[in-house]
């Protein structure tokens, strides 16, 4: 999670100082990126996973699962057990690698070293995912397992739901009513960023979810377990002042959202232009798998009445002042800033002709001296609104001894505004004195509870991006519309029962609808020989073709209609082919042995299921396990006992014994028989 420096972070008051120096260091820095690096072309297919998990502590005698807050510990073991292992391996075997992340209970994981473009890699991706988890595992306590959960459900609530437990009364940082200070990454960045976001807000941060009414649920329901009278911080009272809304579960800290889990990946493109291209054309795609992802409908001991994190992540670090949220006339700030610096994207970014102004239909506020600075270097209109957008928020965290910089070989002014705008895109230039090339990076996703299913996700999403990349895909819709799906997705039970905004006609020209058909091999080259199928999945890619003469550009409005999560991955006959389709034409394009496609399209099964309603999204799951548990009260609370089953029983089907045949398909093989292998033993 962005920049872990050794040294003095400043304060707000002081590191707000900075905030101008930061920003323009920061663009200069960006520029000498572009001047190095905007021609770079021929870059291969590299991409990654990133995957974070909980460590939980099961204590059998208080049938309690509670967060172990041991990350430091573990992660120096982990270190050390990963440098061993890779001293008796051969060099062309990677070891993985785990991180530290925000809640001091979290660990993230990734491979050690890219994925290519083979088929080979792909189908080594869960074996990988595999072998990570059992890693984790092997080394910590006997009563720890690393769960993939997107959110702890009894986070914050009274009593203990920490190992070692610790009192809220202490949160220095965030001076929460609910989670102490012990449950943050001890690094100095972290406690830091928590800190300076609530003292520029001027509040700390209020976050509402709607309860989910059961027949038992007090109405209003006015939360017993809020310390309404507690005097010990000066925003103590902000409860009590309308922060916490009748009928909702109130969270006031940084720590519920960055303290979740997610899964994210991360693709290098061949050049900065196809980078543009799969960044915007994946921005649609964002919501659809925040919906089919969802996993997080318990919070804070109580079930919701949403399935998905995002908008607690999007409220947890919104630093936004009253003047920027628009409460209050601006006065001391520049900008009204109509979201947070967590949420979805606000602008597509490619030149292609089929990114149409009418698409970027929201208010954009941009830092207009940094956008005509970079317009004045010679970049186009479209990249400088996008990081002139991004550089109207502040640094947060200012390290003393990285204010002065040598822009010329340092990006770190940069990312450390960059990597504080946590959209479901990052649009990523390249590191510099680095071989990384122009990257985008894939963030909505939920993460699962099983390493298959985090596998077909990524496997499905890298295919995905090439059919988009291969097939000149035309996915826009107006930014409007995906943020009113962001909004739909969130939503109880929004993969089986919701609509959403999809185009309806995903080729970029009328006659190119039958591009799919021929890059599948269906057509052959005009000396009558078959077309030669790619042995790997390509990364460079010809440019968008011009639209026929006779091609007429439609209405915005005509271009896109509500569907279901069925048609939009499945599709709705000759109207509307679907995602999986689409996916299963760019796999024709492509030499695979016929075992290997099998494992595909296990992968593949899995989203066509979890899409048509037949397998239930993780959310789904967990609300019919706890509403059907026996402690359950129909009270909508999660209580102690069935967080403590509900856990187990996540841990049980990840290691495949015990079936969730409604979750899974009836042949998973859990990671108990299936350790993983990353080609070594």
């Amino acid at each position: 999670m962005g920049l872990l420096y050794l040294g003095t972070p400043l304060a707000w008051d002081e590191a707000k100082k900075h905030a101008d120096h930061v920003r323009d260091h920061g663009i200069t820095q960006f520029l000498h990126i572009w001047d190095r690096l905007k021609d770079r072309q021929g870059d291969e297919l590299l991409w990654g996973d990133e995957v974070e998990y909980m460590v939980i502590s099961f204590d059998d005698d208080e049938k309690n699962a509670k967060l172990s807050l041991r990350q430091t510990e573990i992660l120096a073991k982990l270190s050390t057990i990963v440098d061993d292992i890779s001293a008796e391996t051969p060099d062309d075997i990677s070891v993985p690698n785990f991180h530290p992340e925000y809640g001091r209970y979290m660990l993230e994981s990734t491979p050690g070293a890219p994925y290519t473009g083979s088929i080979t890699d792909l189908l080594s991706v869960e074996s990988n995912m595999r072998y990570r988890r059992n890693l984790a595992r092997k080394h910590l306590k006997s009563n720890e397992v690393p769960l993939t959960f997107t959110s702890f459900p009894r986070l914050g609530v009274p009593g203990q739901f920490t190992e070692p437990y610790y009192n809220p009364n202490d949160a220095i940082s965030s001076h929460s009513l609910f989670l102490p200070e012990e449950i943050t990454n001890p690094h100095a960045r972290f406690p830091t960023l928590t800190a300076n976001i609530r003292r520029r807000r001027g509040s700390k941060v209020a976050i509402n979810l709607p309860i989910f009414v059961d027949e038992n649920t007090p109405q209003p329901f006015i939360d017993p377990t809020i310390s309404w009278d507690r005097s010990i911080y000066p925003e103590d009272v902000e409860a009590k002042l309308g922060a916490a809304l009748p009928d909702h579960i109130y969270l006031d800290a940084m720590g519920f959202g960055m303290g979740c889990c997610c899964l994210q990946l991360t693709f290098q493109a061949c050049n900065v232009s196809d980078a543009r291209r799969l960044y915007d054309g994946l921005i649609p795609i964002g919501p659809i798998l925040l919906a089919l992802t969802a996993a997080s409908p318990v919070w804070r001991g109580y079930l919701a009445d949403v399935d998905s994190r995002w908008n607690v992540i999007a409220g947890s670090v919104d630093d936004r002042t009253k003047e920027e949220r628009g409460v209050v006339p601006l006065k001391e700030n520049k900008f009204i800033i109509p979201k947070s610096r967590y949420d979805s994207v606000d602008l597509y970014i490619s030149n292609d002709w089929i990114n149409r102004p009418e698409y970027n239909d929201n208010p954009l506020p941009y830092d207009q001296k940094l956008y005509d600075r970079m317009r004045d270097h010679g970049l186009d209109d479209l990249l400088s609104k996008h990081i002139s957008h991004l550089f109207i928020r502040d640094p947060l965290v200012v390290f003393s001894e990285t204010i002065d910089q040598d822009d010329a070989s340092s990006s770190d002014h940069f990312e450390n505004i960059q990597s504080t705008n946590w959209q479901t895109l990052r649009f990523k230039p390249p590191p510099p004195n680095s071989p990384i090339g122009w990257r985008v990076e894939f963030r909505s996703m939920e993460v699962q509870m099983t390493d298959f299913e985090n596998a077909a996700f990524a496997v499905f999403v890298v295919l995905l991006s090439r059919a988009i990349l291969s097939f000149h895909l035309n996915l826009y819709v107006p930014i409007s519309k995906v943020d009113e799906n962001m909004a739909r997705a969130q939503k109880r039970d929004a993969s089986a029962s919701g609509k959403f905004y999809f185009r309806k006609d995903v080729y970029a020209t009328r006659s190119s609808a039958s591009s799919a058909a021929s890059s599948s091999g269906a057509s052959t080259p005009s000396d009558g020989s078959p077309r030669k199928k790619d042995r790997k999945m390509r990364n460079c890619f010809p440019p968008l073709p011009l639209p026929d003469r006779d091609f007429v550009v439609p209405k915005v409005e005509d271009e896109y209609e509500e569907m279901t999560m069925n048609e939009i991955i499945n599709g709705k006959g000759a109207d509307f082919s679907g995602l999986l389709p689409l996916v299963n034409a760019y796999l024709a394009t492509l030499e695979i042995e016929p075992e290997h496609r099998r494992k595909i399209e296990q992968y593949l099964d899995l989203i066509k299921r979890r899409s048509d309603g037949t397998l239930l999204t993780p959310a789904t799951w967990i609300r019919k396990f706890v509403t059907s548990h026996s402690e359950y009260k129909k009270d909508s609370i999660v209580s102690q006992g069935i967080n403590y089953d509900l856990l187990k029983a996540v841990d049980e089907i990840e290691r495949g014994v015990r079936q969730a045949p409604d979750l899974l398909p009836v042949d998973f093989t859990g990671g108990s028989k299936d350790p993983g292998s990353i080609g070594f033993s």
